[in-house]
């Protein structure tokens, strides 16, 4: 996930949208002000402080102005208020509020349309299929990723087809290689054959190989379950490491959860499962959603958790874990994460 208004991987993307909200500040400019909460806001989101992150976002929309917001828009590749709608949406669907994301969304879908620039609308196309992905609806996000392509293809914009469905990165331009790595990766989540297991590996080799670490801890997660999913343990468990050391080491934590959880999963799925390792790896996930105020993060791991412990017979606890996180939830109760979560509170309270 990135965006042309900052470089937002680590800590040097705060440190320089502090740098330009401390100048903006002194010279009482309100673009430059708009623009670097919304630059703090992306910077944030990443590392994984969604709360702070929202907050920069709601500034960033406060001080929008048609007029000027038309004269920064003709000077940027990107419409600004769109690019701050996006990743305000998806501050709020880790924070909890799935429907307001989703409005968010659709928000920064009709905006960008509006503006008839094709750079723009895809990168609001894209984040409906990402919204898709992290739900759970990978059919329906396979679609809109397909859609994706097409206005790539027929605008002539290859390079915006690497951040399609994750809204990953405008660094890739290669178009073989984004291509391959988002179809590959749909083919892993949906279920295809082993072979997609190799074409994933190799388009991540690829993208490395041009230089850029964003979303690895995402690809490599979901490589790492692919390999599981086919009885390639040894690979699943490189690669989920692989993933929480990049983490660490570019400090893109927005997936951190996710990617403890996936551990977990990994570890059930050996035909000698696991048991106490996919504990620790939900725990620690866990941890991370709750330092993080993730509550959709929260909800999916704690979701995993119960469904272990029901199954070694510990009932009370499952409930007990599960039914507080679901409790607190005030909407988007049809979306995926929160009927199974509801469904497993209804079994465990029987």
């Amino acid at each position: 996930m990135a965006s042309e208004h900052c470089s937002v991987n680590d800590d040097v993307g705060r440190e320089r949208a502090a740098q330009l909200l401390a100048f903006a500040e002194k010279l009482g400019n309100e673009v430059m002000l708009r623009h670097g909460h919304c630059c703090m806001g992306i910077a944030l989101l990443v590392m994984g402080n969604f709360a702070e992150s929202l907050l920069h976002h709601d500034q960033a929309l406060a001080l929008y102005d048609p007029v000027d917001h038309c004269r920064l828009a003709t000077r940027s590749s990107q419409d600004p208020q769109v690019v701050t709608l996006i990743y305000r949406s998806l501050a709020l669907w880790a924070l909890g509020y799935p429907e307001a994301a989703l409005a968010g969304t659709e928000q920064a879908l009709n905006d960008a349309r509006e503006t008839s620039r094709a750079d723009t609308l895809m990168r609001a196309m894209s984040l409906r299929c990402l919204f898709q992905v992290i739900s759970g609806n990978h059919a329906i996000a396979k679609s809109q990723s397909d859609q994706v392509i097409l206005v790539a293809e027929e605008k002539g914009y290859a390079i915006l087809k690497a951040q399609s469905d994750e809204m990953i990165s405008l660094l890739a331009e290669e178009k073989g290689t984004s291509v391959m790595l988002r179809r590959a990766w749909f083919l892993t989540l949906t279920g295809k054959t082993s072979d997609t297991v190799g074409m994933f590996a190799s388009a991540i080799a690829e993208w490395r190989s041009m230089g850029t670490t964003l979303s690895l801890p995402v690809w490599l997660s979901h490589l790492a379950r692919a390999c599981g999913k086919f009885g390639q343990f040894d690979d699943a468990w490189c690669y989920i490491n692989e993933a929480m050391e990049a983490v660490e080491a570019t400090k893109e934590k927005w997936y951190e959860a996710e990617v403890h959880r996936i551990a977990g999963e990994i570890a059930l799925m050996s035909p000698e499962p696991d048991a106490a390792k996919a504990e620790a790896c939900f725990v620690r996930a866990l941890a991370v959603a709750r330092a993080q105020q993730a509550k959709s993060w929260e909800l999916r791991t704690a979701t995993s958790l119960a469904r272990l412990w029901r199954d070694q017979g510990k009932r009370d606890e499952a409930r007990d874990l599960l039914a507080p996180i679901y409790n607190w939830f005030t909407e988007g109760f049809d979306t995926l994460d929160l009927k199974e979560a509801k469904a497993l509170i209804g079994e465990l309270s029987t």
